[in-house]
C-alpha cells in the first residue's frame, strides 16, 4: 500500500484488480476492491437499520420485528415497527444515498472535494424556500416541502447562471455557490427574526434536519425521485469521469460537456432538494460520504455506487446515534451529521494545509 503523504485529495492506493464484466454485448470495468467494500457497506447499513427497528422507548426484540414483517405480531408491535420505525429507517437509507450521490456529482463536476451541495448553497436555498412558504402561506407540511423543493431548484439555476461565462468553469461554480450560500444563510436568519415565535421555533427545528416525523408520506416521494434520477446519473457516470480531466479531454472523445454537465447538475440538485424538502437540510453527508468512500475503496476518483451506499450507512448510523445518545430525548440527525462532518472537514483542511507546506 502506498499513500502520498499529506495529499488530501488522493485516495488510499491499495492494490486492487479491475475486471471486465460482460452482459451480452455490454461490458463495464469492475473495480474489485470497490465492489467488495460496497457490498460490505451495504450489509452493515442494512444490519444497522434492522437493529434500529428494535431501539426505542418501546423495547422490541429482533424476533418481534421479524414477526411484524411476517404479519404474526400483535397490532401494537406491528404499528410501532411498520408504521413508525420502518419508514424512518428506510428514509435514512434512501436520503443518505441521495445526498451522497448529489455530493459525488458536484465534487466530480467541480473537481473539488468541497464542491458539495450544502457548501455551495443548495441546502440554504431549500431552507429559504421553506421559510418563505411558512411566512407567506399556510405553512402546511406539503406546502413547506414544495417551497423547499422550489428553493433548492431555483438556487441551482441561480448558481448556474451566475457562474456561466461562455461555459462553466469548476472554480466559478464553487466560488459563486459559496457566496450565494453565505447570502442565503444571512437572509434565512433575518427571516427567522420576522416570524412569530411558534413559527420560528418550528422552522429552526426543521432547519436542523430531523427524521423524527418521517413517515411513508415523506419516504415514498424520495424513493420515486431516486428511481427517476439515479439511472440518469449512472448513465452519464462515464461521461462525468471523462469531464474530470477537463472539457477539452471530454470533447476529444465525443462527450458533449455542457449538456452532460447541465443534466448532472439538475439530477444532483433534485436529489438534494427532495431530501431537504422532506426532512430539512442535513449537513455534511453530501460532503463527506463520497470522499470517505473513495479513500476506503481506493478508487482514483469519486464513484456513484460506493458513495451512495456509504452515504446510506453514514446517515442511518447518525440517526441511530441521534435517537439514543441522550435518550429519551432525540437529537435532530443534522446535529449528529454536523459534528461528524465538521470533524471530517477539519481533518481535510489540516491535511491540505500540510500538503501546501
Amino acid at each position: 500500500m502506498s499513500v502520498k503523504t499529506g495529499d488530501a485529495l488522493a485516495p488510499l492506493r491499495w492494490p486492487h484488480a479491475i475486471r471486465p464484466l460482460r452482459v451480452g454485448r455490454f461490458s463495464v470495468r469492475l473495480e474489485v476492491r470497490a465492489a467488495v467494500l460496497t457490498v460490505v457497506f451495504l450489509l452493515v447499513a442494512l444490519a444497522v437499520g434492522v437493529w434500529s427497528l428494535t431501539v426505542g422507548s418501546a423495547g422490541i426484540g429482533l424476533s418481534e420485528v421479524m414477526s411484524a414483517f411476517g404479519g404474526s405480531a400483535n397490532p401494537g408491535t406491528s404499528r410501532v415497527v411498520l408504521e413508525w420505525r420502518l419508514p424512518r429507517v428506510v428514509f435514512a437509507l434512501l436520503a443518505g444515498a441521495a445526498l451522497a450521490i448529489g455530493g459525488a456529482v458536484f465534487q466530480s463536476i467541480t473537481r473539488n472535494p468541497l464542491g458539495s451541495p450544502d457548501i455551495i448553497g443548495f441546502s440554504s436555498g431549500a431552507y429559504t424556500g421553506a421559510l418563505l412558504v411558512g411566512i407567506l402561506a399556510t405553512g402546511s407540511t406539503w406546502s413547506i416541502s414544495a417551497g423547499a423543493l422550489a428553493g433548492g431548484l431555483l438556487t441551482g439555476v441561480a448558481v448556474y447562471l451566475l457562474a456561466f461565462r461562455q461555459g462553466i468553469a469548476a472554480a466559478r461554480i464553487v466560488v459563486v455557490g459559496v457566496g450565494l450560500s453565505l447570502f442565503l444563510s444571512a437572509f434565512n436568519t433575518w427571516l427567522l427574526t420576522t416570524m412569530r415565535l411558534e413559527q420560528a421555533i418550528s422552522a429552526a427545528s426543521w432547519g436542523a434536519g430531523s427524521l423524527a416525523d418521517i413517515g411513508w408520506g415523506q419516504t415514498i416521494p424520495v424513493l420515486i425521485g431516486m428511481a427517476l434520477c439515479v439511472p440518469v446519473v449512472l448513465w452519464f457516470a462515464a461521461d462525468m469521469r471523462m469531464l474530470e480531466m477537463g472539457d477539452d479531454a471530454g470533447r476529444a472523445v465525443g462527450v458533449p460537456a455542457e449538456r452532460v454537465r447541465i443534466v448532472l447538475l439538475l439530477m444532483g440538485v433534485l436529489l438534494v432538494a427532495l431530501v431537504t424538502a422532506a426532512a430539512g437540510p442535513i449537513a455534511f453527508v453530501a460532503l463527506a460520504a463520497p470522499q470517505l468512500a473513495m479513500r476506503l475503496a481506493g478508487t482514483p476518483g469519486v464513484r456513484i455506487v460506493p458513495a451512495a451506499v456509504f452515504g446510506a450507512l453514514l446517515l442511518v448510523v447518525s440517526d441511530l446515534i441521534a435517537r439514543t445518545v441522550i435518550a429519551p430525548v432525540q437529537l435532530p440527525v443534522g446535529v449528529v451529521t454536523l459534528c461528524l462532518g465538521g470533524a471530517y472537514l477539519v481533518w481535510l483542511l489540516a491535511t491540505a494545509g500540510r500538503r501546501a507546506r
